[in-house]
């Protein structure tokens, strides 16, 4: 790892090119590699030398893009994935089984709610969903002898809530456990969690950090200082039979967590993202800081017109000082939070979609956070499948709109606005 501003590490870190080999970060699209020796394959399968013997468990050019990742949040090690959903699965596969719980912010992303509360509970991890905002004390009425991590968003998709992760992280280790905190609205850009006592951050790529709406990904980065070995964590502690007898605390280290994630999971449930999708999420990577500071300062000002516009019920923007967490995020980010926004207009749901329906530069897609402004209303799209109590649990009501600022002029996002308004 550099000690590179991180605007320098986006661009440098994780590939350096020796004499004569390609300045650019190669594609080696290959699943399988040679070696001279079955020795040499033995001793990596030992994990006594490092190297690549098949695509699903490690790959040069996603290998690259991992170590980018986790310089940017300052974690020992990374793993990237298929999808977000699939870094949000990996984290938490890797450290519960049958008879486990879990604890949840209920401000969370519908996809993971549903991941938590339906496909995970299918498999024996039960959950309990709090409210962000809770106090302590409340928070700490949820948790089991079980417990094995505590989740939250740092931006909540849609809500904009702000997790104050300080507050998390003293809870979750008074308890033996881990905080596990999906960065994916701030990148590690404006927030980096493991800075205020996270322990695990995941990320869906597909979002700012590829930033251009071509690969999916994700990525699930170990800060390397949770202590595994209170007794909470056989999985980690105790032989795995399946990988030789290994003791991850014992043969690895501060690495424990990341290496059982790649050796064990990544190897049975094959989540692994493709060589050429992390050769443009490198691409994405490289330009993140400048794309931020655009998506922030288009978004900040979009929030302040939408506020004293007439036609306008409520604006959501944690950049603006009337904001409920205005002071959380000016804590947790203060360059700038993300470039989405959430707003209702007066007239409701119907009202909604017909302003959706006008935009001519935003477009209605199912997708956030990359360069081109885009429009959502996700009571009827991305959290359809929870029901109202659901719904107003996780702050999404019926008439909010979810609009990603992107980086075209700002001057011409208004003036869709304006004309949509004016429908």
């Amino acid at each position: 790892m550099s000690n590179y501003h991180i605007n320098t590490k986006c661009i440098q870190d994780g590939y350096t090119p020796k004499n004569g080999e390609p300045r650019v970060l190669p594609i080696y699209q290959s699943t399988t590699f040679k070696y001279d020796s079955s020795e040499h394959v033995g001793k990596l399968f030992d994990l006594a030398e490092s190297g690549f013997f098949y695509s699903r468990i490690g790959n040069p050019t996603v290998d690259a893009v991992e170590q980018k990742i986790a310089s940017l949040e300052g974690g020992i090690g990374a793993i990237c994935t298929s999808s977000g959903q699939a870094a949000n699965a990996l984290a938490v596969l890797n450290i519960c089984g049958a008879g486990d719980h879990i604890i949840s912010s209920a401000a969370i992303y519908g996809g993971t709610s549903n991941l938590f509360a339906v496909t995970m509970k299918k498999m024996g991890i039960d959950v309990t969903f709090i409210n962000p905002d809770a106090s302590q004390g409340e928070v700490q009425e949820a948790f089991r002898e079980n417990t094995k991590l505590l989740f939250a968003e740092t931006l909540s998709n849609p809500t904009l809530v702000v997790t104050d992760i300080e507050k998390f992280a003293k809870l979750a280790h008074k308890n033996g456990i881990p905080l596990i905190i999906d960065n994916t609205f701030a990148t590690p850009i404006n927030c980096r969690p493991i800075e205020f006592g996270a322990d695990i951050v995941v990320h869906s790529t597909s979002k700012y950090m590829d930033g251009h709406a071509v690969a999916l990904g994700g990525v699930v980065v170990d800060s390397g200082n949770f202590n595994w070995d209170n007794g909470k964590f056989p999985g980690l502690t105790t032989p795995d039979e399946s990988y030789h007898g290994m003791i991850y605390t014992k043969d690895c280290g501060k690495a424990a967590y990341i290496v059982k994630a790649r050796v064990q999971l990544m190897r049975d449930l094959g989540l692994t993202p493709s060589p050429n999708n992390a050769f443009l999420l490198n691409l994405g990577l490289e330009t993140l800081h400048l794309r931020m500071e655009r998506h922030c300062s288009n978004a900040l000002a979009v929030a302040k017109w939408l506020k004293i516009n007439d036609k306008i019920a409520w604006v959501n923007y944690p950049g603006l000082e009337s904001n409920k967490y205005y002071n959380l995020a000016q804590k947790y980010m203060p360059n700038g939070t993300c470039g989405v926004i959430s707003f209702g207009i007066k007239g409701g749901r119907e009202a909604a979609i017909k302003f959706m329906d006008s935009l001519k530069l935003a477009a209605i897609v199912v997708h956030v956070a990359d360069a081109r402004t885009s429009v959502l209303h996700p009571a009827s799209t991305t959290h359809r499948q929870l029901s109202d109590a659901q719904l107003a649990e996780a702050g999404v009501t019926p008439d909010l709109i979810r609009m990603s600022i992107g980086i075209e002029h700002v001057n011409d996002i208004i003036a869709d606005l304006e004309q949509a308004l004016a429908q």
